[in-house]
């Protein structure tokens, strides 16, 4: 099993600085500790809604790969997304789903057949133009290039648990701060 932030910090690695990165909650608190840049939009108050934003990403600056950070107790907030993602069929984004099997951000509480779900399985289904599932970070590490540089949309499912501790401040995730600068980093695309 990966330790999450340890997949985000060798992602953060492989990501050029003009990369727009969409993120949920508890990935959200540790992906903005390991790669701050206000081209991190952070998705929050509606939990479900970080594929939705996405892909509207996705298809505004089609020439920019967006890549993004899914939980997967999120996604099963908006499994839809998979369906309307796959038929827009984005070449420029990237899906990357954390399980952990709880909606983490909620207290932990597991998530309904967890051992049952399969997200990569249902991306694919959905009509996805690339589907993986990795649960170790060497496999990551080797597929992670490839990954990036395919022509999307591309699925990947993450078994994973959780890493050390971030800072985690609501306020400044819900902030206009936060909002204000993300529109101001894209405002000349």
């Amino acid at each position: 099993m990966i330790k999450r932030d340890e997949c985000l910090k060798l992602l953060a690695s492989k990501i050029a600085d003009d990369e727009i990165v969409v993120a949920a909650y508890t990935t959200a608190f540790e992906w903005i500790a390991i790669r701050p840049s206000p081209l991190n939009f952070i998705s929050s108050g509606a939990m479900g809604l970080t594929s939705s934003h996405a892909l509207g990403f996705a298809l505004a600056w089609p020439d920019r790969r967006i890549i993004l950070l899914d939980g997967d107790g999120s996604l099963l907030m908006n499994l839809g997304c998979l369906v309307t993602t796959a038929n827009t069929a984005p070449k420029n984004l990237i899906h990357l789903v954390f399980e952990n099997g709880t909606y983490e951000a909620n207290g932990g509480h597991p998530i309904p057949g967890q051992d049952n779900v399969d997200f990569s399985g249902m991306a694919h289904s959905a009509g996805y133009k690339n589907c993986h599932k990795i649960s170790d970070i060497k496999t990551f590490e080797e597929s992670v290039g490839s990954i990036l540089q395919a022509e999307g949309p591309t699925f990947v499912t993450l078994k994973c648990e959780t890493g050390k501790n971030y800072p985690q401040d609501y306020r400044y995730m819900h902030s206009a701060k936060i909002r204000e600068e993300f529109a101001e980093a894209v405002k000349n695309f």
